[in-house]
């Protein structure tokens, strides 16, 4: 399917689910690549917030693969290996083990955390280029809406 010459009108007739799954993968794949060239992958910045207190985690305690695993069920990708990366942050030495195979966040983790949040802004400016605040709101209630309409819960 193609937005070139084509009218509103046969725009409007096109599938929603096509054109969010497109973006959805341009999206990530656009967000991911960013993160690789500042040399880290998305699934390591998510274990670095979950573990976090001054971020995702409630009480910054310790979590297992699999709790963490179920903490990022609405976002993880099947492809992501939670154990792999886990691996590669414990070497930098951001996360450490635990006895019970509980994941800590250490000191180091905690900077780390707060400089690789420091590229947020860039990676998310490059993607809303030419889309006015507005028209982001707005395709944000429809796509809720969408969600809504499909039986969905919107949070």
């Amino acid at each position: 399917m193609t937005t070139q010459q084509i009218s509103e009108a046969e725009l409007a007739g096109q599938p929603a689910a096509y054109w969010t799954g497109l973006a959805y993968e341009a999206l990530i794949a656009h967000t991911r690549a960013q993160m690789a060239e500042r040399g880290y992958t998305q699934p390591q910045f998510w274990l670095l917030r979950n573990l976090s207190e001054n971020d995702i985690s409630p009480d910054g305690k310790g979590m297992t693969l699999l709790e963490l695993q179920a903490a990022m069920t609405s976002y993880i990708r099947p492809e992501d290996d939670l154990a792999a990366e886990a691996r590669v942050l414990v070497e930098r030495g951001w996360l450490t083990w635990d006895t019970e195979d509980r994941l800590w966040l250490t000191k180091e983790g905690e900077q780390a955390r707060v400089d690789l949040a420091r590229n947020a802004p860039a990676i998310r400016g490059v993607l809303h280029e030419g889309i006015e605040d507005a028209d982001y709101v707005t395709t944000l209630k429809v796509l809720q809406q969408f969600i809504r309409n499909a039986g969905g819960t919107v949070i």
